[in-house]
């Protein structure tokens, strides 16, 4: 393997796997079923970079191969509800828990269910792929880690106004992007 694509590996493992791990653990609830998921997710990027497999989205790649993962791993075992605390919550007094998860088709609801909530994931994740870098990072950062705006703005140095700004322009973007999505599984 030549050295650039080590490096690209190094980069991206010491980039991602916070928030690859955290994501991961929110949605399975042993701690060693998340931290295998997490360790096959980067097996495959190896391999993907030993086969110089183009990827032109690597962080978008590498959450798709872990929600893969995590498919199979529930395919595999009886889905358990997750515990409240997994869930992401308020982080601030005031804020409402988001629980954007629960507007999925439930893990208990059999194949069916299974199958329709890795759709919908799969057109999220196409329309998310979509989005500007700084507007998709806001949004996937807020509402799917969970991370305050107030802790967004201090890592990265934005104004929590302008985060706000972005996450409304990609809130506005996803919905449109989605629209087909959501007319087919919702509407009656």
């Amino acid at each position: 393997m030549a050295p650039e694509h080590n490096q690209r590996i190094s980069e991206a493992v010491t980039r991602e796997q916070s928030r690859l791990r955290n994501f991961i653990r929110r949605r399975v609830p042993d701690p060693r079923d998340a931290e295998e998921i997490l360790q096959d997710v980067f097996c495959e990027l190896v391999d993907a970079n030993r086969r110089l497999m183009p990827i032109d989205h690597l962080t978008g790649w590498l959450f798709r191969v872990a929600r893969n993962r995590i498919t199979d791993l529930l395919r595999k075992k009886r889905p358990e509800r997750f515990p409240e605390a997994v869930v992401t919550g308020a982080e601030e007094p005031g804020d409402e828990l988001r629980q954007w998860e629960d507007r999925l088709p439930s893990l208990e609801d059999g194949p069916d269910a299974l199958y329709a909530r890795h759709v919908l994931l799969e057109a999220l994740e196409a329309a998310l792929d979509t989005l500007p870098a700084e507007q998709r990072d806001v949004f996937v950062g807020h509402e799917i880690e969970g991370h305050s705006f107030k802790d967004m703005a201090a890592a990265s140095g934005v104004s929590i106004n302008t985060l706000l700004a972005r996450k409304r322009y990609a809130v506005l973007h996803l919905r449109e992007q989605l629209r087909d999505t959501y007319d087919e599984w919702w509407k009656d």
